[in-house]
């Protein structure tokens, strides 16, 4: 796989855009965790402490950005879809909005156990969702008594928290591009069960090895949120549009 995505990023070179390490700089995208507060398998991706905070190697996080970038580009290429899941308060927001202005995936609300290993089930409510939605829409629900029709509200808001997010995904997703693993630890090993390839931001206190395609960065910073963010709805975006062309 890793050769193929090399190749792909080698004949698309002009359409991954990682940030410059300036960028990454100012957006505290080198920050880690207190030096208590490490995975030892994050050794390779830390250039050195400073005031008892872990600094991380932003070289090396700018090359896994890239490779990560250019997997999902090829996968979008493909026609491929890929499920974004982030459900801390500072990116569950922006996540949602890049995944939304590129036509993915996206889950930031809890992650209910089974969203991968029971798709079948996800599938049921999702169905669900977008039945009682179309009949609102279409004023079918105006004939049930106003009580009625607020259960139905409260019950299409309840889905749509859950599922709404994942509406359009008709399998599995092609990928799972996750914010904090150690926050998703249920999400990861759903994935690995499922041999759904992992595409992550690693700070300092958990293990890179679950994941596929790592990406170590602070993943606590609302700048570096935006930075990466921005990064990957270009490369999606571009992938796209070379799709059309």
């Amino acid at each position: 796989m890793e050769a193929d995505v090399m190749s792909y990023g080698s004949k698309k070179k002009n359409m991954i855009n990682v940030p410059k390490l300036e960028d990454m700089l100012k957006a505290g995208m080198h920050f880690g965790h207190r030096t208590n507060r490490w995975h030892p398998k994050m050794k390779q991706f830390i250039f050195t402490s400073k005031n008892g905070i872990y600094i991380i190697d932003l070289r090396k996080s700018q090359k896994k950005l890239r490779e990560a970038l250019e997997f999902m580009a090829k996968l979008v290429s493909e026609g491929k879809n890929i499920l974004f899941l982030g459900t801390k308060s500072q990116v569950s927001e922006p996540l949602k909005k890049m995944a939304k202005e590129t036509g993915q995936s996206y889950i930031v609300g809890k992650w209910l156990g089974g969203y991968l290993t029971n798709f079948a089930m996800v599938k049921k409510s999702v169905k669900k969702y977008l039945d009682l939605t179309e009949k609102r829409e279409a004023g079918k629900l105006e004939k049930y008594t106003k009580k009625e029709r607020l259960d139905f509200d409260r019950e299409i808001k309840k889905l749509e928290e859950r599922v709404g997010g994942v509406s359009t995904l008709n399998k599995l997703p092609d990928a799972l591009f996750v914010w904090d693993i150690r926050e998703e630890e249920t999400a990861i090993k759903e994935a690995q069960q499922k041999n759904i390839p992992i595409i992550a931001i690693c700070d300092t206190n958990v293990n890179p090895e679950e994941v596929t395609y790592p990406i170590p960065a602070n993943d606590d910073s609302t700048k570096t949120i935006e930075l990466i963010l921005e990064s990957v709805k270009e490369a999606i975006l571009e992938a796209k549009k070379n799709i059309k062309q």
